[in-house]
């Protein structure tokens, strides 16, 4: 699942390859771009933010995407053979003559002036990855609705930018805090800001996502995924739920023991 670890890896393979290089062809596979051709054009950078990726030409156009649930980019060698998915699964293709970048099951992809990012990105909070990081204005904005749930609360893309699922579940149980507690109940909520850095700048050159001590594959996670398996701490069964209401759901997971349910009165 693409979060902001992976779009930092995706950002700078694609840069690698890409940046400083003129494009011999490209093809965008959605209807709006259909007949856009950005041939003859250089490759001036590519940027994470968050969980977008932004692609900058020449000409001040950018190419936005974003990887969603599961998007991805790969980058392959001039005649190497593409192995990210079938054909119809393509939707972009940025060429140059040492290298494409194919992009699959992209759910966004667009194309604007660099000027105009904002629009598109605009609404972010701090991005953890980002130049831009600034821990007192992700913990304002956090804390922006006390009364909201803390999993909900780590996931929102305007309070922190880079959080998804994964990284959710295992900030709340490092935290030792039920991801229903309200956030303003959470002690020391400095220490969620300050921790989602570090394991966020921990995995950006990691394939294999870890939060654990153990380097083996079945405990790099200490919830995530682990329904019904023995707590990697306590060893009380691994809880999961579905939180927030409706088509916005996600899967959590959670500890009992180690991150019990938030006292009646941090809920009123």
């Amino acid at each position: 699942m693409p979060e902001g670890d992976t779009v930092w890896r995706a950002a700078a393979e694609l840069h690698e390859a890409l940046a400083g290089r003129r494009l011999t062809r490209t093809d965008l596979r959605v209807p709006k771009l259909a007949t856009t051709d950005l041939a003859g054009r250089s490759v001036q950078e590519v940027l994470p933010r968050g969980k977008h990726l932004l692609t900058r030409v020449d000409g001040g156009l950018t190419l936005h995407s974003h990887l969603r649930m599961d998007g991805a980019w790969r980058v392959y060698g001039a005649g190497e053979r593409w192995r990210g998915g079938p054909d119809h699964q393509i939707r972009a293709v940025l060429a140059t003559a040492e290298s494409t970048a194919v992009g699959y099951r992209l759910p966004v992809l667009e194309l604007l002036r660099t000027a105009d990012e904002d629009s598109v990105v605009g609404h972010l909070g701090p991005d953890l990855l980002g130049p831009d990081w600034d821990p007192d204005e992700a913990l304002r904005r956090l804390l922006a609705d006390p009364d909201r749930a803390l999993g909900e609360a780590l996931l929102d893309q305007r309070n922190l930018a880079g959080i998804g699922n994964v990284f959710k579940c295992e900030l709340c149980f490092l935290l030792r805090a039920s991801p229903w507690l309200p956030v303003g109940a959470l002690p020391r909520p400095d220490r969620a800001v300050s921790l989602a850095k570090r394991l966020l700048e921990a995995n950006k050159r990691r394939l294999a996502r870890t939060t654990t001590p153990s380097a083996r594959p079945d405990r790099r996670l200490w919830v995530y995924g682990r329904a019904g398996r023995p707590c990697l701490r306590c060893e009380t069964p691994i809880l999961v739920a579905d939180q927030a209401p409706g088509p916005q759901a996600r899967v959590t997971y959670w500890c009992p023991r180690c991150q019990p349910d938030p006292p009646t009165d941090a809920m009123s």
